[in-house]
């Protein structure tokens, strides 16, 4: 989905334990996921915040991670594998322009672009793939990195959110990032 992307080998140094205490993927997401749900993590990487939604959302949970780079998707099974979550990590490659999961339309419950947006070349065409995805009332949490994308810039992927459909309903507090939480509209 990139024009540039993170280097694979830059997923190795953001999954170490040091970053949970700035980015604590508890505080950030668990608000967000309960037991059974689909969560759809674009951009996973190596899935710093995959794996705990995995854990959370009880073994009748799925949690879809989609990341344009192979590597970083081989890397979540390894470690997948590793924490006995195999069976609720749906580890997609996904294509440029294209998430690949279209199969999903209306199923997930909360999506989460962390870090991620500010890469994608076709942000209207990503923004309405995410919103297809979820079901009436699902939310969506993007976040950008304040010293990487600036105020003007984040407010217009945010303007660009509302044309796709989504409303702003909150901005939560997350170190040294941009944030905007979104929810699709209860009507189809």
């Amino acid at each position: 989905m990139a024009t540039h992307c993170c280097p694979w080998w830059l997923g190795y140094l953001l999954i170490v334990p040091v970053r949970r205490l700035i980015q604590d993927p508890k505080k950030i997401l668990r608000p967000h996921v309960d037991l059974g749900m689909t969560a759809l993590d674009v951009g996973c990487g190596m899935g710093f915040f995959s794996l705990d939604m995995a854990r959370w959302m009880g073994p009748n949970g799925r949690v879809v991670c989609v990341d344009l780079q192979p590597r970083m998707i081989n890397a979540l099974k390894r470690r997948a594998d590793r924490a006995g979550l195999t069976a609720r990590i749906d580890a997609r490659v996904c294509k440029a322009g294209d998430l690949g999961v279209s199969d999903l339309d209306g199923q997930v419950d909360f999506a989460v672009a962390f870090y991620m947006v500010h890469e994608v070349p076709d942000s209207p065409v990503f923004l309405r793939q995410v919103h297809s995805v979820l079901k009436p009332g699902g939310r969506f949490l993007m976040a950008e990195p304040r010293g990487h994308v600036s105020e003007d810039a984040f407010q217009k992927s945010t303007s660009l959110a509302r044309e796709a459909g989504f409303r702003l309903v909150d901005a939560p507090k997350i170190w040294r990032s941009r944030t905007a939480l979104f929810q699709k509209g209860s009507h189809p």
